[in-house]
């Protein structure tokens, strides 16, 4: 049975700082391709950032210089790292693990964790 399990999230104030974790069970946690995204009220869910099972890294353009996307494959976690959160950064945060089985994707989803930002 697969579970990614977020944590991490959190009440904090503009300009503050988060770390978000997922960890991942029931899967070779090195194959997957992680991301996280995110949703806020009234939007659609969106990309946060990837991290390739290479560890090669990509980011949306709003969150680029500001949040770090990392993994530990020896601990099967997959960490976001927030700075100079602002307002527009509050939505529930969910943790993603996607892998191309035969040429169709296979992607799993945490519970999700909310972040509200104040300003």
């Amino acid at each position: 049975q697969v579970q990614l399990v977020e944590s991490g999230g959190g009440l904090v104030q503009s300009g503050g700082s988060l770390r978000l974790s997922c960890a991942a069970s029931g899967v070779i946690f090195s194959f997957y391709r992680m991301g996280w995204y995110r949703q806020a009220p009234g939007k659609q869910r969106e990309l946060v950032a990837g991290i390739t099972s290479g560890g090669t890294t990509n980011y949306a353009d709003a969150v680029k210089g500001r949040f770090t996307i990392s993994r530990d494959n020896a601990k099967n976690t997959v960490y976001l790292q927030m700075n100079s959160l602002n307002a527009e950064d509050t939505a529930v945060y969910y943790c993603n693990a996607a892998r191309l089985v035969l040429g169709n994707w296979r992607d799993y989803w945490g519970q999700g964790t909310q972040v509200t930002v104040s300003s």
